[in-house]
């Protein structure tokens, strides 16, 4: 009993926790974009007397568009899964050889095409 034991553990950097079944900080996107909508709908409505329906359709998309992001692109994904994707739909040669942007005739353009 006089020996010291040493055991493994998780340390608490492993997770960045959960809130509201999201992982680490996305839900407090979700919760900033409903308090925007919801700011949005009153002052549409309250201030400026506009119809429910119109207003709806002015705020809701702020709410919807924030959570199909945290939802399909940060909710149990790798880190940086969203930046990489969109990196890949802008440029997706990346770094890689592209063949389509290359003469084929040293010393020509690659919009030059060669004589037949």
């Amino acid at each position: 009993m006089n020996e010291l034991r040493i055991t493994d553990t998780n340390s608490a950097n492993d997770t960045k926790g959960r809130a509201f079944g999201l992982e680490g900080n996305d839900f407090i996107y979700v919760v900033v974009a409903f308090v925007v909508a919801l700011g949005l709908y009153l002052l549409l409505t309250a201030l400026l007397h506009v119809a429910t329906l119109p207003a709806l359709v002015f705020s809701l998309p702020v709410l919807l568009v924030t959570l199909a992001w945290v939802v399909l692109l940060r909710h149990n994904k790798p880190e940086g899964y969203a930046e990489d994707l969109f990196d890949h739909l802008v440029n997706p040669e990346g770094w890689s050889f592209a063949p389509r942007t290359q003469s084929r005739l040293p010393g020509k353009a690659s919009y030059e095409q060669p004589r037949a």
